[in-house]
């Protein structure tokens, strides 16, 4: 009897997350005792607002919050995101059109497995998060990239998207700011966009979870406001995680026209049924509450992406157009590929990251795993010393390339 795989093909298939595996490297090299500064998660390195924290602690405390709520959300936090979407985006939609997610990722894992079927094509604008390609394939989906670079600051144009389009198309995946290159579209290139999808039939799946992290004279748009048009066929995702420094509390949420919502809600009534209730509630004094703590944050976060440009321009070899949004920094690195470099020559952004942790002890994820060789993301949630000090390891190392 032949022997049957002991993994499936579909979960086989999967890649690790490239981002927290370099995080996970990063601190256990830490955890030994060495030096390393990390560059490579998208975690704001400030504590979650303390009355988002008490919100919870009281939470815990009430016998409601120990049973099952519905699978869809708490009621009253999806009021509440309603509302936050009116006040934030401009964006009207009704409670009913809200599921609340186990974080950002099973809001995209569920978007796609609710719109797509097997061989419909995605259109991916790369660089790419990770965790994009593997949820529409898991899904049974086909992501069709778009390749963009520095010379554009990473900014896809609709000619570009058109020629991605097949007659398989179905969803446009359109994500500003972006992670990874902190790319913004404007709004009058959102508008293009949504009209081209709008006009083509398509559905877009809209990431929005960095809507409050802008900077300069950039704006934040969403798609549904700009194109009205194409509320009905248009999927935001979002969640507390960035604006709030909320990644370890895991709640994100769908918003969409009610069949695909009800859908997704069956999907995740199976899989995961409600999101934990205490963090439900923290979420809820989240939303809730004003912008304060967000400004503060995003300032600080303003001045370590004038900072993190500036020394990364300074390196013989690198390029990083300034990123307008999120917390990212992607220089181009393909001039320093190919030079030695303490008896190696890196001759892809991944060696060059492997070299870069080993002798500088400077954690950075490589553009492989956002779908581009040849550049680094630099995650600048962390400390300004460490900041400066592990730009300048890396400056230092990569100055002796010959």
């Amino acid at each position: 009897m032949t022997d049957r795989p002991r993994i499936s093909a579909r979960i086989g298939g999967i890649s690790e997350s490239a981002t927290l595996a370099v995080d996970a490297k990063a601190k256990a090299m830490k955890a030994a005792g060495r030096p390393v500064i990390g560059f490579g998660a998208g975690e704001p390195d400030f504590p979650t607002p303390d009355y988002i924290v008490e919100a919870a602690v009281q939470a815990c405390r009430e016998p409601r919050f120990h049973r099952y709520t519905p699978a869809g959300g708490l009621p009253e936090l999806k009021e509440a995101l309603a509302a936050k979407t009116l006040r934030d985006s401009g964006y009207q939609v009704d409670p009913s059109q809200i599921l609340v997610t186990n974080g950002g990722k099973q809001a995209i894992y569920e978007a796609f497995a609710t719109l797509l079927d097997p061989g419909d094509e995605v259109i991916v604008i790369a660089p790419y998060w990770t965790t994009y390609p593997e949820s529409i394939r898991l899904a049974g989906g086909v992501p069709v990239y778009v390749v963009t670079d520095e010379t554009t600051g990473y900014l896809a144009s609709v000619e570009q998207l058109e020629a991605a389009r097949t007659e398989r198309t179905k969803v446009l995946l359109f994500v500003s700011p972006s992670n990874p290159t902190g790319a913004v579209y404007t709004p009058e290139q959102v508008g293009e966009i949504g009209r081209w999808a709008a006009g083509h039939g398509l559905w877009v799946l809209t990431d929005e979870i960095y809507e409050h992290l802008v900077y300069g004279d950039a704006r934040f748009s969403s798609l549904p406001v700009q194109v009205p048009e194409l509320a009905e066929r248009t999927v935001v995702v979002n969640g507390v995680a960035k604006t709030y420094a909320m990644t370890g509390w895991r709640v994100g949420w769908v918003i969409g026209p009610k069949d695909v919502v009800k859908a997704a809600s069956n999907l995740q009534s199976h899989a995961t049924s409600n999101v934990a209730n205490v963090s439900q509630v923290a979420a809820l004094a989240a939303v809730s509450g004003d912008l304060a703590a967000v400004a503060e944050m995003r300032t600080a976060f303003d001045r370590r992406r004038r900072t993190i440009v500036r020394l990364l321009n300074e390196i013989p070899g690198v390029f990083c157009p300034e990123p307008q949004g999120a917390f990212y920094a992607y220089p181009s690195v393909k001039a320093v590929l190919g030079k030695e470099i303490r008896g190696r020559r890196p001759q892809t952004s991944a060696e060059l990251a492997e070299l870069i942790l080993e002798q500088s002890e400077v954690a950075v994820v490589p553009g492989e795993a956002f779908g581009t060789p040849g550049y680094l993301r630099l995650s600048y949630a962390l400390g300004d010393a460490d900041l400066v000090e592990g730009v300048g390891r890396i400056a230092k190392l990569l100055g002796e390339a010959e």
